[in-house]
């Protein structure tokens, strides 16, 4: 009968409508013994407090525990005749299976309850592949306050000048991100479509090894976050904190010297217990937190949008620069951002688990533009919100079997505008890409676009406005069947079987303002304002088994993976577009766009961990990974607009093949002490067909460019971590965690793929090393305190990023990427002391970023390998503005603008604040 069930379970399954689903669980098994005899107890009863899991021992005293949320846990375990014994502080972490051998003693000699804590692990038996966990206690202990802070502490992960992650020298684009297993991932460039609050994590485990054949979609790593749930009682934890930026550099951060205590605020809470009436069977989490930080680049309102540069024709030297502006210094980066979770966990019976998570979350920003630094209203405004539904059930069948249903509805909306549209009475319109736009208008405030250019070279704009108008917004829908069963005592198999589908609106206009005339918004037929929808369908299925024996274990998994692109591509290399006005009459236009075909793949994994000692183990693991290349690449112009005599156009390729990525890994856990131990790890990474911009020129009025697959790439390196536990005989706590590795690949530029189909001739492909290429990184933590009080310091030090060498005077090229820049070194603090006040838990602390201020150098100039200076400041063209700015009033120097702070890393923020938990 229950063969039956499974199997009609599969079949209903596959009928099932997001690409990534990550584990949420973990399990715990060992051995119960008699203390005296070491015989194996039969029938021993192993219950987790506080939940209706766990299981009995089998006749050789085995036992295991599936299922398990992961956090802290208290396990009992109870026999007629013996004593029973309770283990606290027993930590299980989603995917791994914490191990727990047990012995009881007969109750004629002990009475009572023995108790005894449990310590977490400094090496995993079952570690096949790379994997790291945080878990709340830790991050709560850290000076951090988002994910990518957490995140960038970690071995093998690298933050680039954009604040983009990287792991093991792969592109950002390479990894998925999950919350409670559920993708969250943008679907047009794989970005983070919603933002967790770091009080409402649970655990975040970053897989960056050859993951399970159950992750896909991914070629370096997947971030899974699992999120807190409801417990029996009800619990409140409300924090604020403020601060500003505190630096000595007022030579180069305008505004710097004024402190504004509330310029950088933040307000936290969380609520959670049983829902009243519903108390066994119903609970809830809520968590939510705002931020507000006014930035630290500040401009000057010198000119308003209107301002316009007069230039007498017939006298160069007669320049007259309107300066209309109120003189007030405004912020060029500021942001605020909500985030907020809510979960509804309902336990109806003791073998049915169903969760709803709704995550949410929005955020605004502006983007420091120094041509824009004395007419800082005319920089663009970001918005974006996003929210992920996801329900699960999770249905034990029995103590060794258990199956899970998920189901998502997701949407992410991004938009980038300096001034929103308006409807026919002048009121403001929430547009979204393919809305109807017959009745809307522009801005008036909108301005030629020749009014932002500058006055002359190497200065700042004197009026003018950014006439780019950017709207994308995607719908994902998505179910999964997953099954996991503890077959014997060796082997646990997971099937599972994932439907994805998208929606992608995407529109983008150039709003027109000629001389004279009002602004308007182009036609959909202009090359000036793009619109698509797509609806792109993806499906997997995996298969792998955990074999876990006290000599080896094996992880062995195989994933299939298909993808329906549903749009067009370009089928002739020499006419790219069939709307293209000069394109030859004898030339058949239904035959220049065909159907992406579908794509297939199948992916090997294998993970092997082999414990030499009781307190070393090595792994080695290899797999086949497949992801395609970003939606926005293949979609790009997916209406083919060509219009060759106004400039070179971009053309997407819905038919683009699936990145590849072989990884090969070995490494060491050793635990040297009780407190203290060390993992070691090498990774060679071959990639294949990568995403490249190919510029193609047809004959010498004709170029165009197009996404190919021709990228390749090969990361090799090594990671070491060394753990020293804090206990609570010893105060002391530190991580070190060092990473070497070389990421090489041909040049990312288009210029590195050129092919001239008039000649033949073809670009050389060198290897060079990758833009994200940090060849040494080296993270660091300390942690000092007890139960009441903590000081806390992280630091991150990061070879420089490379670039390509610059010589302004010559023909001279040096090769791509041949230099590097500048060291980057931080350190930040948090201190905390907390008191017990009527019951509550009030904590006051301090958080310091960037401690030692110190001015790291993100974007430099090309000729000298420096941000604080650049060689063409001494050019003709330099020297003239400079010469020039002592004489026209409202023109500023060359030398001011070549002095820009967007190029260094934020100064000094302190933060001080407090936070209430009852």
């Amino acid at each position: 009968m229950q063969k039956r069930i499974l199997f009609t379970l599969l079949i209903i399954s596959m009928f099932l409508a997001c690409s990534i689903y990550a584990g949420t669980t973990g399990k715990i098994s060992g051995r119960v013994t008699d203390n005296e005899s070491g015989e194996a107890l039969i029938g021993v009863n192993v219950v987790l407090e506080g939940t209706s899991l766990g299981a009995s021992t089998d006749v050789d005293g085995y036992y295991t525990i599936n299922n398990i949320p992961p956090g802290v846990y208290k396990i009992t375990a109870s026999a007629v005749g013996y004593q029973k014994k309770q283990i606290v502080n027993l930590k299980v972490s989603a995917d791994f299976t914490t191990k727990l051998n047990i012995q009881l003693s007969t109750t004629v000699t002990t009475l009572g309850t023995v108790v005894i804590t449990a310590e977490a692990p400094l090496i995993r038996k079952d570690l096949t592949s790379s994997q790291t966990s945080v878990d709340a206690t830790q991050i709560a202990s850290m000076p951090v306050e988002n994910v990518t802070q957490v995140l960038s502490m970690q071995a093998g992960i690298t933050q680039d000048n954009d604040g983009d992650l990287h792991i093991r020298g792969g592109r950002s684009t390479e990894i998925s991100y999950t919350v409670n297993g559920v993708s969250i991932s943008n679907p047009y460039n794989n970005s983070r479509s919603v933002e967790i609050s770091t009080n409402a994590i649970q655990e975040l485990s970053v897989v960056s090894g050859t993951f399970n054949a159950e992750y896909g979609n991914a070629l370096s790593g997947i971030v899974n976050t699992i999120t807190k749930e409801g417990g029996n009682n009800y619990q409140a934890f409300l924090s604020y904190y403020t601060g500003d930026y505190i630096s000595n550099h007022s030579d180069i951060f305008m505004n710097i010297q004024k402190v504004e205590p509330f310029n950088n605020n933040v307000t936290e809470m969380t609520l959670s217990g049983p829902v009243p009436l519903l108390n066994d069977y119903l609970t809830f989490f809520a968590s939510g937190r705002y931020n507000f930080n006014r930035g630290y680049l500040y401009g000057k309102r010198e000119h308003i949008t209107s301002d316009s540069v007069y230039r007498n024709p017939s006298n160069p030297n007669d320049i007259v620069i309107p300066m209309n502006g109120d003189g007030s210094l405004v912020s060029m980066n500021p942001s605020s951002s909500l985030s907020s979770t809510f979960k509804l966990t309902f336990k109806p019976f003791s073998t049915v688990k169903i969760n709803y998570d709704l995550v949410y979350s929005k955020a605004y920003s502006r983007s420091y533009d120094q041509d824009l630094k004395y007419n800082p209203d005319a920089s663009y405004n970001d918005y974006s919100w996003g929210w992920v539904n996801s329900l699960e059930i999770r249905h034990a069948l029995s103590n060794n079997t258990f199956y899970t249903l998920k189901g998502s509805y997701n949407i992410n909306d991004s938009k980038e505008y300096l001034y929103p549209l308006l409807d026919a009475g002048g009121s403001q319109v929430d547009f979204y890409p393919g809305m109807d736009f017959s009745n809307l208008h522009p801005d008036p405030r909108y301005q030629n676009k020749n009014k932002i250019n500058p006055a002359l070279n190497y200065t700042f704009s004197s009026g003018g406005t950014l006439n780019r108008q950017y709207y994308q917004r995607s719908k994902s829908f998505g179910a999964k069947f997953d099954i996991t069963s503890q077959l014997t005592q060796n082997h646990e198999v997971k099937f599972g079987l994932d439907f994805s589908s998208h929606i992608l609106d995407y529109e983008n206009i150039e709003i027109v303002k000629e001389t004279n005339s009002a602004a308007y918004i182009p036609p959909l037929s202009s090359p000036k304002h793009e619109y698509y929808t797509k609806k792109p369908v993806l499906f997997s299925s995996y298969i792998q088994d955990k074999m876990e024996f006290e000599s080896i274990i094996l992880n062995v998994g195989i994933r299939y993976d298909l993808i329906a692109p549903k749009s067009k591509y370009s089928t002739d290399v020499l006419h790219p577009s069939p709307n293209d006005p000069s394109l030859p009459s004898y030339i058949d236009k239904n035959l220049l766009l065909a159907d992406a075909t579908t794509k297939q793949q199948i992916s090997p994994r294998i993970g092997i961990s082999y414990p030499i000692t009781d307190k070393g183990i090595i792994h080695l693991s290899y797999g086949h990974f497949y992801q395609m290349p970003t939606f926005n690449n293949l979609y790009e112009n997916a209406s083919f607009k060509s219009d060759f005599s106004s400039g070179f156009p971009t053309f997407g390729n819905a038919n683009l093949n699936p990145e590849k990525t072989t990884t090969y890994e070995f490494g060491l856990q050793q635990q040297l002490l009780d407190v203290l131990a060390f993992n070691v790890t090498c990774f060679y990474k071959d990639v294949r067909d990568l995403l490249a911009l190919q510029e193609i020129r047809v004959n010498t009025e004709q170029t165009y460019y197009m996404y190919v697959n021709k990228d390749y790439g090969n990361i090799k390196g090594i990671t070491f971590s060394l753990t020293k536990r804090k206990t609570q005989e010893d105060l002391f706590g530190a991580t070190l965690d060092y990473t070497y590795q070389v990421a090489e690949g041909n040049e990312s530029n288009a210029d590195a793929f050129f092919l001239d189909l008039s000649s033949g001739r073809q670009a050389e492909k060198l290897p060079v090393f990758l833009n994200w290429d940090q060849q040494h990184t080296l993270n660091a933590s300390l942690l000092f305190g007890e139960e009441t009080w903590n000081v806390s310091l992280i630091g991150k030090l990061g070879s420089g990023l490379p670039y390509t060498p610059q010589i302004i005077s010559g023909a001279i090229y040096l090769p791509a990427n041949s230099d590097r820049k500048p060291t980057q070194v931080t350190v930040d603090l948090l201190a905390d002391k907390s008191f017990n006040i009527m019951g509550m838990d009030l904590t006051v602390f301090l958080k310091v970023y960037n401690l030692f201020d110190a001015l790291n150098e993100k974007y430099i100039y090309n000729d000298t390998g420096r941000s604080t200076y650049t060689l063409e400041e001494k050019m003709g063209s330099a020297q003239n503005t400079n010469e020039k700015a002592a004489l026209i009033p409202g023109l500023h120097s060359a030398t001011e603008y070549f002095k820009n702070p967007g190029y260094y890393s934020a100064p000094r923020n302190i933060r001080v604040g407090f936070s209430l938990k009852f």
